[in-house]
């Protein structure tokens, strides 16, 4: 197993324990891809993962570009238009690192904007 399927099975676990309803995982169009899909609570949830060995080149959230939202965002689109009513959503980012080979899991609700 590569270390982003890792990194997402982690992810997929750790919502769950916050609460999350896990709709999809690895949701793909021919825009790009959304890692999980989740609600949490009355909130549509799309969860980009990113997942580092260590943090030496810095923290995995930072990894999410501009380019890497905007990609999001346009796939997000995509998955509401086949929702008969659009709740309230937003993006999150789950980052994970490994200290001395020990997940360190963030949660970063509400990460951007679009």
């Amino acid at each position: 197993m590569n270390l982003g399927d890792r990194g997402e099975g982690l992810a997929e676990t750790f919502l769950r324990k916050k609460g999350y309803r896990i709709r999809e995982r690895n949701y793909r169009t021919k825009t790009g891809e959304i890692d999980i899909i989740a609600d949490d609570g009355n909130t549509l949830v799309f969860v980009e993962v990113k997942t580092r060995e260590s943090i030496a080149c810095g923290l995995p959230f930072e990894a999410v570009t501009a380019a890497k939202k905007r990609k999001l965002a346009n796939t997000a689109l995509l998955y509401l238009k086949n929702l008969r009513q659009v709740p309230p959503c937003r993006f999150d980012v789950v980052s994970i690192y490994f200290e001395k080979g020990r997940p360190e899991c963030e949660l970063i609700k509400d990460a951007f904007e679009v």
